[in-house]
């Protein structure tokens, strides 16, 4: 053999050498199997992780968001702030904000949150919020709406922007599907929600009921808005599935202080042993409570509200003694977060960061559904040799689509192929006590698993 023969394989040694190492890794360089069995590869002492299946960023079909080195991963909350359904929106920003504090830098990028949008809970707030959003142009994921309502103006703007958009507290089916693999009309690749689907908290409704009150005819309430219309359909098809009677749907066109008389007397008509009436305060909640007593033929008449109308302020009103109350079960005990927190934890840091308790029932589920979206940006962003900070989009709702059994406050989370990702466990209270007014203390009377509502729901 000769020098030159020689030389050149040395040479080809070397270069096979050199991808045998590159392929080995160094510098703290290696392959880990994630929790929902992906294959993650951290670079540079954990400076980053490559999409699952090891794709480059850049190659994604939706695109990439970019975040320089020094900059800040950017999210947004879209949460009702005002009016009376203000308190559910707050309560889940707060859940928010202890998420991404407990979560913490997110491959050393710093989580911002910017300035909550109001969706006002109504679809004109979700359509200016969203769009308020969408123009800012470096968001990567929307924590909202509070209102399905507002949802369903937001989630194609927000998803139509390639963004993610989270809920904790949107409940209407037509967001999601009817868990028989139809997709709903409101429906948009990129949504997600940890809350229940209101299929589920219907079909407790009327389970409870029919087989624990021992109730056999109700009137239904709703005020137009998506939410409760969609779960006062829910409610009538499971309860007429059981052998129930619904005589009356009607709607409330009532607003806050207005006289709720004449619809009170139209349900009388109809001598209901229950009133299902899952609307909200500004809705004529309130007045509902207020009035019923001058309504004859309703003095024994059971009044059946659902999370809408499950909040202090309401349940302070002393005619809201009596009420039962549908809505998320709240029982957490034994739930460890994937950041490690319980939520005994996660409500001392509340109290001690707000001075006060939740007021709303639906911040462990918006906890939840950012620490999903933080771990998925976590998972499929990669830290270039540059210092930027490259996530796909469709990486990330990639990552989303396949989560399973993931360790969540509300419990394991799964997310299905239309985006419900809720345990869909649903709890009915009874509020007996004046003194009562945190909703923590109201006593639960039922508390309903998927496993107990499926059959009923899906016939």
């Amino acid at each position: 053999m000769s020098r030159n023969s020689k030389s050149r394989h040395l040479l080809i040694l070397m270069i096979v050498l050199a991808f045998v190492v590159a392929a080995c890794g160094n510098g703290g360089e290696g392959t880990t199997t994630t929790a929902a069995g992906q294959t993650t590869t951290t670079t540079g002492g954990g400076s980053g992780t490559t999409q699952p299946g090891g794709e480059d960023p850049m190659d994604d079909p939706l695109g990439v968001w970019e975040i320089a080195e020094g900059d800040q991963i950017q999210i947004r909350a879209l949460q009702s702030q005002t009016g009376d359904a203000g308190p559910l929106g707050i309560d889940q920003i707060r859940g928010m904000e202890l998420a991404i504090a407990d979560f913490g830098p997110v491959h050393g990028f710093e989580v911002a949150t910017g300035t909550a949008e109001d969706d006002l809970c109504s679809s004109e707030g979700g359509q200016s919020g969203s769009q308020a959003i969408v123009a800012q142009a470096d968001v990567i994921a929307v924590i909202g709406t509070t209102c399905s309502g507002a949802a369903y103006a937001a989630a194609p703007v927000i998803t139509g922007a390639g963004m993610v958009m989270f809920s904790g507290s949107n409940t209407a089916p037509n967001l999601t599907s009817d868990f028989q693999g139809n997709a709903g009309s409101q429906h948009f690749e990129g949504y997600y929600r940890t809350a229940h689907n209101d299929l589920f908290q219907g079909a407790a409704v009327a389970s409870f009921v029919y087989n624990e009150l021992g109730k056999t005819k109700a009137v239904a309430v709703h005020d137009g808005d998506p939410y409760t219309e969609g779960l006062v359909d829910a409610f009538i098809k499971a309860f007429e599935a059981l052998g129930g009677e619904v005589p009356l749907k009607t709607a409330t066109t009532g607003q806050q202080g207005q006289d709720q008389t004449a619809l009170l007397s139209e349900v009388a008509s109809h001598s209901p042993e229950v009133v299902f009436v899952p609307i909200f305060p500004q809705t004529g909640g309130p007045e509902i409570a207020q009035q019923r007593e001058g309504v004859a033929g309703l003095e024994d008449t059971i009044f059946i509200g659902a999370d809408g109308l499950f909040v202090q302020g309401f349940i302070e009103i002393p005619q809201s003694v009596g009420w039962y109350f549908s809505g998320p079960d709240l029982d957490f005990e034994g739930n460890v977060s994937a950041t490690g927190k319980t939520y005994a934890e996660m409500i001392a840091a509340y109290q001690e960061t707000y001075g006060e308790a939740p007021t709303a029932p639906f911040h462990a589920h918006t906890y939840d559904a950012t620490v999903l979206v933080l771990t998925g940006i976590r998972e499929v962003g990669v830290v270039g040799d540059d210092g930027t900070l490259r996530i796909g989009k469709q990486a990330l709702r990639d990552w989303l689509n396949q989560v399973s059994d993931f360790d969540g406050l509300i419990g394991k989370l799964t997310c299905d192929e239309f985006g419900d990702c809720g345990s869909q466990r649903v709890q009915v209270a009874s509020h007996d006590d004046a003194s009562v007014t945190n909703i923590a203390d109201v006593e639960v009377v039922a508390q309903y698993t998927r496993a107990d509502l499926v059959d009923l729901i899906t016939g």
